[in-house]
């Protein structure tokens, strides 16, 4: 039976669990630092599999040895981000839990692939690519798959559609600085540019750019609905070698003119990750170019914060 550990079982990890239930991906576990939140959580899990059909093991603690010989390993554990927070200030702190969680889940299972969670994503999907010594085709973070999401919900509430008629691209960082691509947004195999003015087209892609910190402001704590699902699919694509079509964080090594971890259009499969090289225009090149400088300061902060280890 396939494997999945989630380390984090916080509102994210829990849904993340959960959808990785109803889609039959495989036995489950959780662990979290407050062991009775993971075996509760695992619990509570497990009946419900059994409600719903579904015949898979799951338990939960504190001992990263009950992670041994997972397939995927899904890091939700960190800070979660608070009213007025950017995601950069959240660096110091989650750094060491995600540096932490990472030496552990790799002393037992050092096959897995790593899919990251925990913001500032960008900064420590790179932090776990580090840590781990995997190759870049097995640490994923999710970022883009999120604010794609986000982005086909705006636009098909805009045009009054269906959000399955709705394609995304959202490249950069998962942050401020991301760049949703209205030129390569489709509905129904139309740009997005043919369909919305300019001043429409802006406002949406600042929505979806601010659209966890609308939530945030909302409910007082992160979302966690979206999120969940959204890295339960990244693990179900590869699983399940689909050859899915998602935009995540990866490690470019000179795709797009540049090196670093940044949300791009990657094909997801039991391989692990394949980005995909879009041609970008001249002003999608500045706004990415923008992302990559931003990005690039944190990744040295993370090799900064590891010189110091």
């Amino acid at each position: 039976m396939t494997k999945i550990s989630i380390v984090g079982a916080g509102a994210v990890g829990a849904q993340a669990a959960f959808y990785s239930v109803l889609r039959k991906l495989g036995d489950i576990v959780l662990v979290d630092v407050v062991e009775g939140l993971a075996k509760g959580k695992a619990l509570d899990l497990q009946q419900c599999a059994s409600l719903l059909g579904v015949d898979c093991k799951i338990i939960g603690g504190s001992d990263y040895s009950l992670t041994k010989n997972s397939d995927i390993v899904m890091i939700t554990a960190g800070l979660p981000r608070k009213p007025g927070m950017t995601r950069e200030q959240l660096l110091e702190t989650n750094a060491k839990i995600v540096k932490d969680v990472v030496e552990n889940v790799v002393k037992h299972s050092p096959n897995a692939v790593l899919l990251v969670m925990t913001n500032p994503v960008d900064a420590m999907t790179y932090l776990a690519l580090k840590v781990s010594k995997f190759p870049r085709e097995r640490v994923i973070g999710q970022a883009g798959i999120l604010d794609c999401a986000r982005f086909r919900t705006f636009v098909a509430h805009e045009l009054n559609v269906s959000v399955n008629d709705v394609s995304a691209v959202v490249l950069g960082s998962h942050g401020e600085e991301m760049v949703p691509v209205p030129r390569l947004t489709k509905v129904k195999g139309k740009p997005l540019t043919e369909l919305l003015s300019k001043e429409k087209i802006d406002a949406v892609s600042s929505r979806v750019r601010n659209a966890g910190a609308e939530i945030v402001n909302l409910m007082q704590s992160s979302a966690f609905f979206t999120p969940g699902v959204a890295i339960a699919e990244m693990a179900d694509a590869i699983l399940n070698d689909r050859e899915a079509n998602h935009c995540c964080s990866v490690f470019l090594q000179g795709e797009y003119g540049v090196n670093g971890c940044m949300g791009v259009p990657v094909v997801l499969s039991s391989k692990g990750v394949k980005i995909v090289d879009l041609q970008l225009n001249a002003e999608e090149k500045a706004l990415f170019a923008k992302a990559h400088s931003s990005l690039s300061k944190m990744h040295s902060e993370v090799d900064v914060f590891l010189s110091k280890l």
